[in-house]
C-alpha cells in the first residue's frame, strides 16, 4: 500500500502523508494541503476530521468497543475503581500501590474548598443551573490557589486539586441550593462514597453509606471517564491550546458539556420517560421518532460515533437493573424503558438507522436510584468526564506538534462593497 494519496488539481498532482494509528486507523495528512495547492477542507462538524494524535482512548463505533489506554471499559467496569481509573487516564498506567496510596493522600489533602468560594455561592440566584455555577466556580480557582514555580509539580497539584475539589463544590452546590448545611469530606471515606455523604448526610438523618449505591457511582463515573474527541473534549483542547491555565480549559469543557445534545442527554432521557409514563405517550413518542420529517429524536438513542449498541450501554443496563432490586425500587420509568429497549432491538427502523440504546438511557435511571435530583445529571457526567479532560489537556501541552487551534472557513457572504454615510442610505 502507498504511504500517500494523490491529489490532482489543475493538472498537478500533489502527495498527501497517511498517518497509521496503533489500531489500524489511517488518516491522510492534510497539514500542508494549503500551503501546497491553497486548498483548505470543509467538514461541518469536523466528523471526518482527526485533529490529533492521542494514545488515551481508542473507540470503535462499527464494533462497539471502548478502551481507555489499551484497558476495555468492561474490565474497568467490573474490577477498578473511579479513582484507579482516573489514574490511568491521566498517568498512561495503572499506579502501584505506594502511587495509589500517595494519589489518594493528594486528594484527601485537596478535598476542602476555600471558605470564600462559599459568598460565590450563595450570591447566585436559587434558580442557576448546577452546570453554570460549576463552570464559572472553577474558572475561579486560580484566583485562589497561585501557580507554583516549578511546572511538573504546579501540574500534578492542580490535577488533584480538581479531581478532589470539583467533587467537593458539586455537593456544595447542591447543599447550598437547598438551604442545608455544607457537609465536609471525610478522610476515613472514599472517593464515591465521600461524595455520597457530602450529598446526602444530614444532621437530622445521618446518611448510611451502601457499598452496593457507591459500587454504582463508581461504575458511572468509569464509563464517562472519557470519549475520545467528543465536543466538551475538544472544547478544553482549543481552549488549552491558547495556554491558558488548566482550570480555564476545564471551566469551558463543562460549559460544553451542559449543552442538551451532550452530557444535557441523560437529563432529558428521563424527562421523556417521564412524560410518557405519566401522558401514556409511547406510541405517539415512537410515530415521532420514526417520520423522518419531524425535527423530534428520541433521547438515549443512537450515537454519533456507535453504529451498534453503545458498550457503556450494556454495563449501564445491569447496573440499572442490580441497584434497583437491591433498593426494593419500583420504578415506573424502568418499566417504560424497557419497553422502549425492547421495541428498538426490534424495530427496522431503529435497526436501520443505527438507533441503539446509549448509556445515558440507563444512566439516568442509575442516578434516580441513587437519589440524584434531575439538575445536577450534568453535573455528575462532569464529575466522571474530568480525568479525561485533564489527560487530554495533558497529552495536548506534550505535544511536539502543537498549534493554536485556528480553523479555517469557506466565506459566503458579500464581495468588496463602500461604505455608504447614513444620510444616503435608502429605506
Amino acid at each position: 500500500m502507498d504511504d500517500y494519496v494523490r491529489l490532482t488539481y489543475r493538472g498537478r498532482e500533489f502527495r498527501l502523508p497517511l498517518v497509521a494509528g496503533s489500531e489500524g486507523e489511517t488518516a491522510v495528512d492534510i497539514s500542508r494541503l494549503r500551503q501546497e495547492t491553497g486548498l483548505i477542507t470543509l467538514d461541518p462538524g469536523f466528523a471526518n476530521t482527526g485533529s490529533c494524535r492521542s494514545a488515551i482512548t481508542f473507540v470503535d463505533g462499527e464494533r462497539g468497543i471502548l478502551r481507555y489506554r489499551g484497558i476495555p471499559v468492561e474490565q474497568l467496569a467490573e474490577r477498578s475503581t473511579f479513582k484507579e481509573t482516573a489514574y490511568l487516564l491521566i498517568n498512561g498506567v495503572l499506579p502501584t500501590q505506594k502511587e495509589q496510596t500517595r494519589f489518594s493522600v493528594l486528594l484527601n489533602d485537596n478535598s476542602l474548598v476555600h471558605e470564600d468560594m462559599k459568598i460565590f455561592y450563595q450570591n447566585f440566584p436559587r434558580s442557576s443551573h448546577p452546570m453554570g455555577i460549576l463552570s464559572a466556580m472553577v474558572n475561579a480557582l486560580r484566583s485562589f490557589y497561585p501557580e507554583l514555580q516549578n511546572l511538573e509539580e504546579e501540574i500534578n497539584i492542580t490535577v488533584t486539586r480538581l479531581l478532589s475539589k470539583v467533587r467537593t463544590m458539586a455537593a456544595m452546590s447542591y447543599k447550598i441550593s437547598r438551604g442545608h448545611t455544607v457537609v465536609y469530606p471525610r478522610p476515613d471515606l472514599t472517593y464515591c462514597a465521600n461524595f455520597l455523604n457530602m450529598m446526602f448526610d444530614s444532621p437530622v438523618r445521618p446518611y448510611e453509606i451502601d457499598p452496593d449505591v457507591v459500587k454504582a457511582l463508581n461504575v458511572f463515573l468509569i464509563l464517562h471517564a472519557d470519549h475520545e474527541q467528543n465536543c466538551s473534549t475538544a472544547a478544553v483542547r482549543v481552549v488549552g491550546s491558547a495556554r491558558v491555565n488548566l482550570y480555564a480549559a476545564i471551566s469551558a469543557g463543562i460549559a460544553a458539556l451542559w449543552g442538551p445534545l451532550h452530557g444535557g442527554a441523560n437529563q432529558a432521557v428521563i424527562e421523556t420517560l417521564s412524560d410518557i409514563a405519566q401522558n401514556k405517550t409511547l406510541d405517539r413518542v415512537l410515530a415521532r421518532a420514526r417520520d423522518p420529517k419531524d425535527p423530534f429524536r428520541l433521547p438515549g438513542f443512537g450515537h454519533r460515533v456507535y453504529r451498534t449498541y453503545d458498550p457503556r450501554a450494556r454495563i449501564m443496563k445491569r447496573m440499572a437493573d442490580v441497584l434497583l432490586d437491591k433498593l426494593r425500587i419500583s420504578d415506573p420509568l424502568l418499566d417504560v424503558a424497557r419497553q422502549l429497549e425492547e421495541i428498538a432491538l426490534k424495530d427496522p427502523f431503529f435497526i436501520d438507522h443505527h438507533l441503539y440504546p446509549n448509556v445515558d438511557f440507563y444512566s439516568g435511571i442509575v442516578l434516580r436510584a441513587i437519589g440524584i435530583p434531575t439538575n445536577m445529571f450534568t453535573v455528575m457526567f462532569a464529575i466522571g468526564r474530568l480525568p479525561g479532560w485533564i489527560a487530554q489537556w495533558k497529552e495536548s501541552m506534550d505535544d511536539p506538534d502543537w498549534k493554536l487551534c485556528r480553523p479555517r472557513q469557506v466565506y459566503t457572504g458579500p464581495n468588496e462593497r463602500p461604505y455608504v454615510p447614513i444620510e444616503e442610505r435608502q429605506g
